[in-house]
């Protein structure tokens, strides 16, 4: 991806953001030049991975297939500290996520507001897989039992919990949705399965300057070379 795509999906998704009444951290909008002068306050933001993050899928189509977030909190696997994590997502008409699970996290999607969140679901099996056997999902605590493969569908307001090794893609319908997430502890470079998806985070070819930077752009921060 483009550094000016993302510079202007960043920017577009602060707006959506805020249109929706939803509030991210002061640090949320700082530029490069704030992120250079404030670097030594943020140890903890650069260790827990929090901030901005995109990706295409390797699609090369992010408006086809595609996510653009930000983690608000977060833990370290393993450390005994905090065990719980959040984000907040758009996902964009008929853009999807493509189907993943996850050996680790349990999750609770929510959508916070827009058009409808619309899931594919899919238990695993053994050899991690699609499975074709039916299964048990919570909505709001409700217990429904779906078919493999079956549609389900969030209004605003409403939630999915999405237990370990269930296989799930995802795209909004009748517009963009603002998407929460609230789970176990984030570990985005071991912790997804993905059936076809090449890759979690995107090649960037820097084509101008960095407006905002990504979870991605802090090594280079507090290396010097950014």
């Amino acid at each position: 991806m483009k550094r000016s795509q993302i510079n202007a999906l960043v920017e577009k998704s602060m707006d959506f953001m805020l249109g929706n009444s939803f509030y991210l951290p002061e640090w949320a909008y700082w530029d490069r030049e704030r992120w250079l002068k404030e670097a030594e306050s943020c140890s903890r933001i650069f260790e827990l991975q929090l901030g901005w993050d995109l990706t295409d899928f390797g699609s090369g189509n992010f408006n086809q297939r595609g996510l653009i977030l930000f983690t608000l909190r977060n833990g370290i696997p393993g450390s005994g500290g905090k065990g719980y994590a959040e984000k907040i997502m758009i996902v964009g008409r008929k853009q999807e996520t493509p189907y993943h699970f996850h050996w680790h996290k349990r999750e609770d999607i929510i959508n916070r507001g827009g058009g409808r969140l619309v899931f594919q679901l899919h238990g695993s099996t053994v050899a991690e897989e699609l499975s074709d056997k039916p299964f048990d999902i919570y909505i709001d605590e409700r217990k429904y039992r779906i078919g493999a493969g079956e549609y389900v569908e969030l209004s605003p307001g409403q939630s999915l919990c999405l237990e370990r090794g269930v296989y799930h893609r995802f795209f909004a319908e009748d517009g963009d949705v603002l998407c929460g997430e609230v789970s176990d502890v984030n570990d985005d470079v071991n912790d997804n399965r993905f059936l076809d998806a090449p890759g979690r985070f995107p090649d960037i070819e820097e084509d101008e300057a960095i407006r905002h930077l990504l979870v991605g752009d802090y090594a280079g921060l507090e290396g010097g070379s950014l």
